[in-house]
């Protein structure tokens, strides 16, 4: 049987969050806006106020989890490592899996730390006390999630100007960079989704390799779509990296071993990305309260 100290701190957590969802979201008012400005000015005003607080919990969530020397090694060595393999495989080929490899940089990036931090927070206490601040579930979410899309789009962005560099493939106006970012946003979306569905950081981990690994085979990242089987390729759709890698062929490469038009791409990548963000951000609010 529990101790009594125990069972009597667990109703004042909830009371508390309870008290801050409401700080977070105060009820509306009908009627005129009176002395104190237009609805829309308040509106504008509240929505400032919680992007600057969840920009101090992205920075904070940097500082913390991204700027430690093993992150920043691994982003660095994942590609390096692949490009080595197939460098030593086929010398003349190389640049053609340039923009795999971008995308696949831009998958481990975002990942990296999102698909377990979550989780790694509900254990140590950290998530409690974001609970405990007067902050929106909107704002927390977008705010766990610009840390894994700004650390995805740095590593994609830096072998994306080294590829280019390396192996004269065109800058296209900066077009691939808006095809990193948001790349990054979607994968970042993901790892968060995968740490509020997970309760423990093994399982988290264990989700997170079970789903981006296989993205390494068949998403077009070495292999072409359009070398795939058909069932693979019907498996390959699903997949968002290769709508990323798809479209990084298409500025990257000329159109060469492509498999969507560039509008599918660019389409289905914000539909992903729209849709893991509604996903997530119904899972919060339903769950607000059980992350105690």
């Amino acid at each position: 049987m529990a101790p009594r100290g125990a069972r009597a701190r667990h109703p004042v957590g909830h009371a508390l969050a309870r008290g801050c969802l409401r700080a977070a979201h105060p009820p509306r008012r009908r009627g005129h806006a009176g002395r104190n400005g237009a609805p829309a000015e308040r509106s504008a005003t509240v929505t400032r106020t919680q992007l600057i607080r969840a920009w101090h919990i992205t920075l904070k969530d940097i500082r913390t989890y991204y700027l430690k020397p093993p992150l920043i090694s691994w982003g660095i060595l994942l590609p390096a490592v692949f490009i080595l393999a197939f460098y030593l495989r086929a010398p003349g080929d190389i640049h053609t899996v340039a923009p795999g490899l971008i995308g696949l940089t831009v998958l481990f990036g975002a990942t990296s730390v999102e698909a377990v931090v979550i989780a790694f927070e509900k254990r140590t206490g950290g998530l409690e006390r974001l609970l405990m601040a007067p902050l929106a579930p909107e704002a927390l979410l977008v705010a766990k999630a610009a840390s894994g899309a700004i650390f995805g789009i740095v590593t994609g962005t830096v072998v994306w100007l080294l590829s280019t560099v390396a192996w004269s493939l065109p800058l296209a106006y900066g077009a691939p960079l808006l095809v990193i970012m948001l790349g990054s946003v979607t994968f970042s979306l993901l790892g968060v989704l995968i740490s509020l569905v997970m309760r423990e950081v093994f399982d988290a981990m264990t989700v997170s390799n079970l789903l981006r690994f296989p993205m390494i085979f068949l998403s077009g990242v070495f292999v072409p779509i359009a070398g795939l089987a058909l069932p693979l390729q019907v498996v390959a759709s699903l997949l968002p990296l290769s709508y990323t890698v798809d479209a990084l062929r298409h500025l990257l490469l000329g159109g060469s071993q492509t498999f969507y038009p560039l509008w599918l791409d660019l389409a289905v990548s914000a539909s992903f990305a729209i849709a893991l963000y509604a996903t997530a951000l119904a899972l919060l609010r339903r769950r607000l309260e059980d992350l105690l």
